[in-house]
């Protein structure tokens, strides 16, 4: 990034405009500007404060102030590389200055909880992490998304473009540093106030709510990239594995009691169909309508043992079943029972096989990724979606994962949010994308260079040659963006036909059929 000089005065006048943000905003109280003012200037190296008028206005973000007194840090030598890294580590310290203490903000949310909603609380403490700039809504910004009708509703598509790349020189620089073990994980609560190091991000600027769910502590903060509205994490007091258990799901019932507006779900515990961070119990819940809520049930069913519950195989690429009732207790043993079955259960004609045998260990491969919800009948709605996670010569990766031919779009493991229908594509799709519609305009010509693998383009070979086939190479420029948008709208819907168990043909719903009529539910 280019240097810009700036003078102390007009250094010390951003602050003086970003006091005037936090103040605005609720992030201090007029007393508080004193110890901030100090704060700041004290960081900075400066005398004393602005000694002019500064200027009223009223402004939605702190990004341009920030970037404002970074390029000053810059030219003061308080930033060791003027890179993405060593700014935000900077801005999160400027930030955590003008900020309530954690034990503030627990009594501010639960004060707005008691005397208006929880929802009013919820906003207020989405706000504030996005007015602290914990949660970078200008990088957040820049994500592409889009909708793409499929025979399975509309999904929702993402390439996000918002989490910073490592500068070359902090890629070496992490070869060179020493193991740190503090904080274990970016989701310990020994985050609060960590200022952050190259290979870990700071975190002045973050805030959590204590919880209670199932008589054990937990947090809840919102997610600093969010991928839909009020992107929550739910973890754990203490730095224990994810294990889908009984207990998850009462704690998805009990969350949604205390949040009724909010949906909460849980990655699987097991590698290939988990997420990313297995070694911190943790749920993700938010304020968003995913495209598997808005599936309709196309098969009910009953258990004889839980009359009050009722169940059905939801009409979605991956192999749901969904419960609903207005019982909590009922809800939950029916979802421990099913576990318990489904972990023990094997279908060799669906190549489905709860164990396998390894230097003489028992691995398992059968577990769950459930979803809580409060439905528009006022009901707990638990989506309770069966995983595998099998591997096979023919399908390394997994076979219920993307399949080869689909990795050039998604190779990842179907986490939560792709499983309920939001596709979290690479950022590298972005200039692909861009690359490919100029060779269905025309204003690009096919290469010989495409064959060769270390042409950006190489991976997505037989996609383009099948584009070129369908479409030719004189579309309209918007025409062309739109096939692409379809188009990988229908990958990522075979994405997901991959990850499903049992598949979606008559042979794949039999075999479904089959698991339910084995653990005691009758079609209805």
């Amino acid at each position: 990034m280019e240097r810009t000089l700036q003078t102390p005065q007009s250094a010390a006048l951003t602050i003086e405009r970003l006091l005037q943000f936090a103040t605005q905003n609720g992030l201090i109280e007029q007393l508080d500007v004193y110890t901030s003012r100090n704060a700041l200037l004290d960081l900075f190296g400066l005398a004393e404060p602005f000694q002019g008028e500064v200027p009223a206005e009223k402004l939605n973000s702190p990004v341009g102030l920030l970037e404002e007194l970074l390029d000053a840090a810059w030219e003061a030598g308080l930033l060791e590389e003027n890179t993405m890294t060593y700014r935000d580590l900077l801005d999160a310290r400027i930030m955590g200055l003008m900020m309530p203490r954690p034990s503030e903000v627990v009594s501010e949310f639960w004060k707005i909880a008691k005397t208006q909603s929880v929802e009013a609380a919820t906003a207020y403490f989405y706000k504030q992490s996005i007015d602290s700039n914990y949660i970078r809504m200008d990088r957040i910004a820049k994500n592409a998304y889009w909708r793409a009708e499929t025979a399975y509703g509309d999904l929702e598509i993402t390439i996000n473009l918002s989490r910073p790349e490592k500068d070359p020189k902090e890629i070496a620089l992490l070869k060179t540093l020493p193991q740190s073990s503090y904080p274990l994980c970016l989701l310990c609560v020994d985050n609060l106030g960590y200022a952050g190091r190259v290979n870990h991000p700071a975190r002045q600027n973050l805030r959590v709510i204590p919880l209670e769910l199932d008589s054990e502590k937990w947090y809840l903060q919102y997610s600093p990239y969010v991928y839909y509205n009020e992107h929550s994490i739910i973890f754990h007091e203490k730095h224990i594995p994810m294990k889908t258990t009984a207990n998850t799901f009462y704690r998805l019932l009990d969350f949604i009691e205390q949040f009724p507006h909010y949906f909460i779900g849980s990655n699987a515990d097991l590698p290939i169909v988990g997420g990313s961070i297995l070694n911190h119990d943790h749920f993700q819940g938010g304020r968003h309508k995913f495209p598997m809520e808005k599936a309709p049930s196309e098969k009910a069913f009953s258990h004889a043992d839980f009359a009050g519950v009722k169940a059905a195989i939801v009409k979605w690429p991956m192999s749901v079943l969904r419960l609903s009732g207005h019982n909590k207790q009922q809800l939950y043993k029916l979802a421990s029972k099913l576990l318990d079955d489904w972990r023990a259960y094997s279908d060799a004609e669906a190549e489905v096989l709860a164990f396998s045998e390894k230097d003489g260990q028992r691995i398992p491969h059968n577990t769950i990724t459930p979803i809580a919800r409060n439905n528009a009948r006022g009901e707990y709605e638990l989506d309770l979606v069966l995983r595998n996670n099998r591997t096979s010569a023919e399908h390394p990766d997994g076979i219920f994962h993307p399949h080869q031919h689909l990795h050039h779009i998604k190779k990842e493991n179907i986490g939560l949010i792709e499983v309920m229908g939001l596709a979290v594509l690479p950022g590298r799709l972005q200039q692909e994308l861009a690359d490919i519609a100029k060779l269905l305009t025309g204003e690009a010509e096919l290469s010989r260079e495409l064959s060769d693998p270390s042409h950006p383009l190489h991976k997505h070979a037989d996609w383009i040659a099948a584009l070129l086939a369908k479409h030719g190479a004189s579309l309209k420029a918007d025409a062309a963006s739109s096939v692409l948008q379809t188009e990988v709208g229908s990958k990522f819907m075979d994405v997901l036909l991959d990850a499903g168990v049992f598949k979606r043909d008559e042979a794949g719903q039999a075999a479904f059929g089959r698991f339910l009529a084995a653990v005691g539910f009758a079609q209805q």
